[in-house]
Parts: C-alpha cells; sequence; structure tokens
C-alpha cells in the first residue's frame, strides 16, 4: 500500500469532500480516502498493482471535481526501437504519482502528466535513466531547453557519423577479405608481415566490436537484467557476438569451420549505418517545430511614454507595450494595431498566401510580417501565450498522442523480440538436427540457392553446426521491430506539421485519426458559413390599415426613423450581432439615441428596455406573443423577409406592434464550395442556425445544403443537444463552429472543430483548430487525415511486409548474416523516408499513393 496526496479543486463545502471520498473509495484497491473541504488536499491509501493514479484521478472527475496536475515533455537520448519506449513508459509509470506516460520513439520524446504533490522533475529523469537511457535535464526556460534538445539531438546524429566513419575504416580490409575471399579465391597469401589473414581479420574485427558493439552490449544489458525485457539491441547483440566468437574459437582450433570476423564487423557497420540514417531522418521530419521558431522576430522596436524608440530583444516585450513595426519588419508578438494601415503576410500562421490588411482595431499575429505600411502596435500576448508559441506547442502534443492504429504496433512489438529469438533457435537447432529434410524442402522452393550450398552432408562446404550458426545469426539479424514502431508516429509527425504548415492544428494523432472516420460534418451558420457580420436591410413601419386582424391595436404614428430609433436605443445595452447591426445603421443615419434603461436579455428571443419612458421589445414572434402581442399584421412581410434569407425582428412600443427591422447576413465566398467539396467526398452536410425555419432553410438552399439537414430556431445551449441527436441517428460528426460560443457543441461531437480562431490557438473544446475564417479548411483537415492514415497504412504495410517475408528467407537458409544486417538497417531507414516524402503534400487536392494527386 502507498499513501497519494492529492490537491482538489471545486469544492465548495463539507458535502463535496464527502462526495469525493466516496467515490475514491469506490474504486477497487482503494483502501481508505480522506478528503480535507477546508484546506483542498485529500489523502488516498491505494494498491499499485490493483488501481492506477490515472484511476483515481477519473474518479474525482467522474464525481465533478477537479484535481492538480502538471505535464513534462522531456527529452531522451540512446532510444532505439519501440521497444524502448515502451520500456521507458513502463519506467516512468512506475513512479509513485505518475498519471500517464506516452514515449514517442520517433520524436524522442516523453510526455508525462503527473502529480506534483508526489513526485517532481528529477525522480522523473531518474526513472528514464533507470530504465538505461539518458533523459535531456530541463533549465528551467523554454527556449533553452528546446536549444539543448536541438542540441542532444545534433550530437545524437554526429556520434552516429563518427562511429560509421571509425567502423567502416576498420572494415574495409575485412570487406576486400570477403570479396577475395566469395569471387577471387587465392588472391591473398596466407600471411602477411608473418601474421595470418585469420589474425589481421581478428585484429581489424575486435575494435569494431569493441566500439560499435560497446552500445548495444550496454543496451542489452539494461534491457535483459534492468527491465526485464528483449529488444532490437538485443537481437543485434546476439547476431553479432554469433559470428565474432564463433570465428574466434575457430581461430583458436576449438572448432573447426570458417571464420566470420567480416560478417560480425560488417553487421554493426551496417546496423549503425542505418542508425546514423534514421536519427538524420527523425531531426528533417522534426523540422516543422523548428521552422516554426525561426520565424520568430529576434528584437522589436518599442515606444517610451514620451514617445522615444528603443529595439529590444523580444523576450522583454511586455503586455501592454506599443511597438512600431516598418515595413518589411516581422511583428514580434501578437497584438492589436492602435495606428496604421498595412498589409500583413501571415502565410507562416494560416497558410493563406494573400497578404490580409490591417487597420486600427485589427489583431495580428506575432512573426507574420508586415508588407509595405508603418503599424504601431499594442503587445497583447506575449512569450508562451503568443499564437506561435502555442501552435508549436499544439503540434508538439498532436506529435506525441499516437493514433489507436498504434496499438497494433504496440501489440506485436511486445512479443516481437521474444518471437524472433524463440524462431532463430528453433531454425537453428532444426538445421543441426535434420539437415538434409530442411535442405530438400528448401531446394523444392522456387528460390535461389541455400547460403554456402548447405550443409556439407547435402553437399554443401560448410558443416553442419557451422550452418546452423550461419541461420541463427540471420533469423536474429533480419527481424526489425524499429520500422513497426516508427509506421504511425513518423507518418503522424509530418501529418501533423502539414497540417501546421496550413493552418490546421491537431491536438493529437488520434484526433487525426479520428476526422478520418468523420461521416457528418455539421456547420454553425453565423461567422462559420456566413461573415457574422449582419447589416440592416429593411426598416418596415406597421401602417394603421394592417391592423384589421381583431388583435391589438399597432401604433400609426410612428416613422421608420422612429422604428429604427427606439429599435437601435433599446439594443444598445446588448452586444449580440444583430444588436450591433441596428446600433451601426442608426449611426449611419445620424440618429439620436437614447442610453435603454431596464435593460433585459431574454435568451434566444430579443431584449427588453425602457427608451425615453417608453417600454420597447426587439426580438422574435414568441418574444412579442408571450406578452400577447399579435403579429399577423406582418406576417405577410415576415414570409417575404425571411424568403429572401434575412433574419426579420419584430419591434413593439408599450405593448403595440410598431414595426419589422431585417438584417441579413454575407455567405462567405467559399462557403458554397466548401460544401459541394464535402458533398461530392460522401459526406452529409448540416446546418445549425438560432434562425427561424424559413430564414435558415434559404439560406441552406443558397448554400447547397439539402433543407432536410437544417436545424433551426436552436438556442445557443440546446446546441450540444442537436450535435447529439444527429449522433444518435448513427452518424459520426463533425461540429464546426467559433469555438467559444459553440463549446459545449464542439465538446459533445465526435471532433469539434473550431474556425477563424486568430490568435487564439489553444482552445479547449476543439479537437481541430482552423487558423483562419475559411470553412473550406474543414475540407483540408479532412484531407489530411485521410492522406496521414494513408501513409500510416503504407508504413505499417512495408513494416509487416518485410518481416513476414525476410524472417522465413533468412529461417530457410536463404540470407548470409551480412545481407541481413544490411537489410534489417534499411527497413527502418525505408519507412522514414517514406514518410519524409509525404512532407511536399498539399491538401488542396486528395493525396494519392507515390504522389499522385487527383483534384475532387
Amino acid at each position: 500500500m502507498i499513501t497519494a496526496r492529492l490537491e482538489i479543486s471545486g469544492m465548495s463545502c463539507a458535502n463535496c469532500s464527502n462526495a469525493v471520498t466516496e467515490a475514491l473509495e469506490s474504486l477497487e484497491g482503494v483502501a481508505s480516502a480522506s478528503v480535507n473541504y477546508a484546506t483542498d488536499e485529500g489523502s488516498v491509501e491505494y494498491d499499485p498493482d490493483r488501481v492506477s493514479m490515472s484511476e483515481l484521478y477519473g474518479a474525482i472527475a467522474e464525481a465533478g471535481y477537479g484535481v492538480a496536475s502538471e505535464r513534462a515533455s522531456i527529452g531522451i537520448s540512446d532510444m532505439h526501437c519501440a521497444n524502448c519506449s515502451e520500456t521507458v513508459a513502463t519506467s516512468l509509470e512506475g513512479v509513485p504519482g505518475v498519471i500517464e506516460a506516452d514515449v514517442n520513439y520517433a520524436t524522442d520524446d516523453a510526455t508525462v502528466e503527473y502529480n506534483p504533490a508526489e513526485v517532481g522533475l528529477e525522480a522523473l529523469y531518474q526513472a528514464i535513466e533507470d530504465a538505461g537511457y539518458t533523459p535531456v535535464r530541463s533549465s528551467g526556460e523554454e527556449e533553452s531547453d528546446r536549444d539543448r534538445r536541438a542540441a542532444a539531438r545534433t550530437e545524437e546524429i554526429a556520434r552516429q557519423r563518427r562511429l560509421v566513419l571509425i567502423g567502416a575504416g576498420f572494415s574495409v580490409p575485412l570487406l576486400a577479405m570477403m570479396v577475395e575471399h566469395l569471387f577471387l579465391p587465392s588472391l591473398l597469401p596466407e600471411a602477411i608481415a608473418g601474421v595470418s589473414i585469420g589474425w589481421l581479420a581478428f585484429l581489424f574485427a575486435t575494435p569494431v566490436q569493441v566500439l560499435l558493439g560497446r552500445e548495444f552490449y550496454r543496451n542489452s544489458y539494461a534491457a535483459l537484467v534492468k527491465n526485464r525485457t528483449a529488444n532490437m539491441d538485443v537481437l543485434i547483440a546476439l547476431g553479432s557476438t554469433t559470428a565474432y566468437v564463433y570465428s574466434v574459437a575457430v581461430l583458436l582450433g576449438a572448432i573447426a569451420g570458417g571464420l566470420y570476423f567480416d560478417t560480425a564487423a560488417l553487421i554493426l557497420v551496417f546496423i549503425t549505418l542505418g542508425n546514423f540514417l534514421e536519427a538524420r531522418s527523425k531531426g528533417q521530419a522534426g523540422e516543422a517545430i523548428q521552422e516554426l521558431l525561426e520565424m520568430e522576430a529576434e528584437t522589436a522596436t518599442v515606444i517610451g511614454p514620451d514617445g522615444s524608440e528603443m529595439e529590444v530583444e523580444r523576450s522583454a516585450v511586455q503586455a501592454g507595450d506599443l511597438m512600431k513595426v516598418r515595413p518589411g519588419e516581422k511583428i514580434p508578438t501578437d497584438g492589436v494595431v492602435i495606428d496604421g494601415q498595412s498589409a500583413v503576410d501571415e502565410s507562416m500562421v494560416t497558410g493563406e498566401s494573400v497578404p490580409v490588411e490591417k487597420t486600427a482595431g485589427d489583431e495580428v499575429v506575432g512573426s507574420t510580417i508586415n508588407e509595405n505600411g508603418l503599424l504601431t502596435v499594442k503587445a497583447t500576448r506575449v512569450g508562451s501565450e503568443t499564437a506561435i508559441q502555442q501552435i508549436v506547442e499544439l503540434v508538439r502534443e498532436a506529435q506525441s498522442r499516437q493514433p489507436d492504429i498504434q496499438n497494433l504496433a504496440d501489440r506485436i512489438s511486445a512479443y516481437f523480440v521474444p518471437a524472433v529469438i524463440v524462431n532463430a533457435l528453433a531454425w537453428g537447432t532444426l538445421w543441426f538436427l535434420a539437415p538434409e529434410t530442411l535442405a530438400g524442402f528448401v531446394g523444392s522452393l522456387p528460390t535461389w540457392g541455400i547460403i554456402a550450398g548447405g550443409p556439407a552432408v547435402v553437399g554443401g562446404s560448410v558443416s553442419t553446426f557451422e550452418f546452423a550458426v550461419v541461420v541463427f545469426a540471420s533469423a536474429v539479424l533480419i527481424a526489425c521491430p524499429c520500422a513497426l514502431g516508427l509506421a504511425t508516429p513518423a507518418a503522424t509527425m509530418v501529418g501533423t506539421a502539414i497540417g501546421a504548415r496550413n493552418g490546421v492544428l491537431y491536438k493529437g494523432g488520434d484526433i487525426l485519426e479520428r476526422v478520418r472516420d468523420v461521416d457528418s460534418v455539421v456547420f454553425d451558420k453565423t461567422g462559420t458559413l456566413t461573415e457574422g457580420e449582419m447589416q440592416v436591410t429593411d426598416v418596415l413601419p406597421v401602417n394603421a390599415d394592417l391592423a384589421a386582424d381583431g388583435g391589438r391595436a399597432v401604433l400609426a404614428s410612428l416613422s421608420e426613423e422612429d422604428v429604427l430609433r427606439f429599435a437601435a436605443s433599446a439594443e444598445r445595452g446588448s452586444e449580440h450581432p444583430l444588436a450591433e447591426a441596428i446600433v451601426a445603421k442608426a449611426s449611419e443615419e445620424n440618429l439620436d439615441l437614447h442610453e435603454p434603461e431596464a435593460f433585459e436579455n431574454v435568451p434566444g428571443h430579443g431584449i427588453s428596455a425602457t427608451v425615453d419612458g417608453r417600454r420597447v421589445l426587439v426580438g422574435n414572434r414568441k418574444l412579442l406573443e408571450d406578452r400577447d402581442i399579435h403579429v399577423n399584421p406582418v406576417e405577410e412581410a415576415l414570409a417575404d423577409l425571411e424568403a429572401a434569407g434575412k433574419t426579420a425582428m419584430l419591434v413593439a412600443v408599450d405593448g403595440e406592434l410598431a414595426g419589422v427591422v431585417a438584417t441579413a447576413d454575407t455567405v462567405k465566398d467559399s462557403a458554397t464550395e466548401a460544401v459541394d467539396t464535402l458533398s461530392a467526398r460522401g459526406l452529409d452536410v448540416w446546418m445549425i442556425t438560432g434562425d427561424n425555419e424559413r430564414t435558415a432553410r434559404a439560406v441552406a438552399a443558397d448554400l447547397g445544403i439539402d433543407t432536410d439537414r437544417v436545424k433551426a430556431e436552436v438556442l445557443p445551449e440546446d446546441k450540444a443537444a442537436a450535435v447529439e441527436e444527429i449522433q444518435a441517428d448513427g452518424h459520426t460528426a463533425m461540429m464546426v463552429g467559433d469555438g467559444v460560443n459553440d463549446a459545449p457543441a464542439l465538446a459533445a461531437a465526435h471532433v469539434g472543430t473550431a474556425i477563424g480562431s486568430g490568435t487564439d490557438v489553444a482552445i479547449e473544446a476543439a479537437d481541430v483548430t482552423l487558423m483562419r475564417d475559411d470553412p473550406l479548411d474543414v475540407v483540408k483537415a479532412i484531407r489530411i487525415s485521410e492522406a496521414t492514415l494513408q501513409k500510416i497504412k503504407q508504413n505499417l504495410f512495408w513494416a509487416l511486409g518485410y518481416n513476414t517475408v525476410m524472417i522465413p528467407l533468412a529461417s530457410f537458409g536463404l540470407l548470409q548474416p551480412v545481407l541481413a544486417a544490411a537489410a534489417m538497417a534499411a527497413s527502418s531507414v525505408s519507412v522514414l523516408t517514406n514518410s519524409l516524402l509525404f512532407k511536399g503534400y498539399d491538401p488542396q487536392s486528395d493525396y494519392r499513393v507515390l504522389g499522385r494527386l487527383r483534384p475532387r
């Protein structure tokens, strides 16, 4: 039993602490729990073998409360395969207080969520070292940490390069000896300078075994002894050592046979060369984050209170500082334009190549380029809060979270190395015990000849024991868990980078996979499919002649200006887009507006206020009908306006119908194309809006959305229920909205997509964030998802296919150990290369295998 201390939030009374206590004690494996409402702390005694820290946190969350946790990203050196990452993850999760650890072999990163009351970074570093690997220790400064990781990766690439050169230098004579033995027998004398060829081979092979093999031996020891598992290093150490030790035994006369010093050395050289190419490729695949960071400005021109200008480091800029940005300069940090007008190139953030016009009041994003005008910008977000830093963090987090398809590779990798060793031992033994039978079977297959002609008993040139050793070494060396471990994370790393380059940010590789599964896209109308900038199109005062409906009499004395003045004065207390449009129209007409009193907002229906001593209502039918004000006199006018796609609001003064004010929103230029493209892909396109049925259907018809897939008159708080209703019918929906007002609906959807986020990148409810205000980017998000999953499947097919084909060939005695080692090194490099070829993909079109694109 161990005791954990938890810092709990959200408790407001003693009943809350009791609820948390009961939730924790309901878990099997929890002996006792004590929660103190006064201190917001709790302690739990539990058995870690029966219940995990993650389950404790989950129980508290399900009870409706929060618990403090922190997340750390730690760089790791010396990982060589997927088994290495699994070993590190297991070691980290064994630390008391660690909630979850996700280790990515492709990015050499560990993402750890932990309880800060129980564990610190030093304990996490120690766990990584205990597993036999090297953590990149944090200095506490974000930029310094990134530099340390980059330096660690650069040093690893340089180290592998040195080892390759050293190994190649010692192996060139051995390679010459191998060529002489295979193709030019008797070319070399038996001895050189009195030293036999065999001892010369020993002298050249031994430094390779020590210098290049040392790393594999050390890692094998850590895997087998410390972690009680087997990884790729074990396979390499087994194969190379078998060839080397066997050759030493033959050289000393302990057994009869041939020498394989050249094989032992070349195995290590080829594998190390593969590690070097792999490290370099991983660095190239991870360049997206570095490229984003390199876009940041180095300095800023800050304007002092007295108007003086001073150039400072970007890190010295504080929120609220005024900055001068000249033409051609990068905007140092996120901010808002105070003065000036210019076009700003935002392509590095949004993927949009056309510069965006900026004037006073507009937001600007740090790292974007001021094209042609002089701007004065007030800094609003600095340091880690800037959009570019949030994008980097999102990309890094996305690369650490793998798709569910990776679970297949993980399950295979867990048993892969032990199975390979057992297979190699089994076939080596079978070749030793029944060489004639196996040689006859393999000889009947439509393949090339058995190596060395097979064992001597079937006419070959080597002894049965020697042949069995060769088969064992080849079968061990040919297997490659690396390719399997790299297949998913390498493609995910490139896919998320493509997304970031095009203004599409995914929260994780798992989100990439979920986007592909979407069969329905649900758009919020206002601000998503439309510009969200309402304009008044009609003001219709009610004529006394229209009152012959038996209802309450209407005002006959109000003019068009009077109706607009009353409506605008009342709406001055509202921030709703419709209210802003009415107030803006009145300002354009230079109308004298009054301050509203007794203002009341009626959610989903309208507003009520007192204007110049008169009670004014502005809203929909229900707002007036609930107050016994009949709208029959304007039904025909309402129908005409709504059929034209306009939003009509009724105005009543002192309990009498006064008129109608109609507004319209402009459909975005790309909205129709987005709907058409999604529909052509076989996706159902839905629209949710608070507009009345007629207006909603009219807008949907203009966009090409089936009117049966329109949900109208949906209140903001009911959008989530509308999405759930769509999904309840068997649909897998992506909800596209603004990320703030639509947050519950985004959370309810299979995939929540926030559009037009600007500088607000890290939107909690969104699985996907679109930097631009363009609904066509939804299509991009889906294309990138599908393309990444296709690339993952290509990699998995290659990795699984390689092992499925090559392991039997080695087991049948058809591959020399040195060729097996070369093939093993090439397999993981090929998976990375295939992923890197994906970097140039443009989501303007659908991805096709081998880069062939076919637009839809």
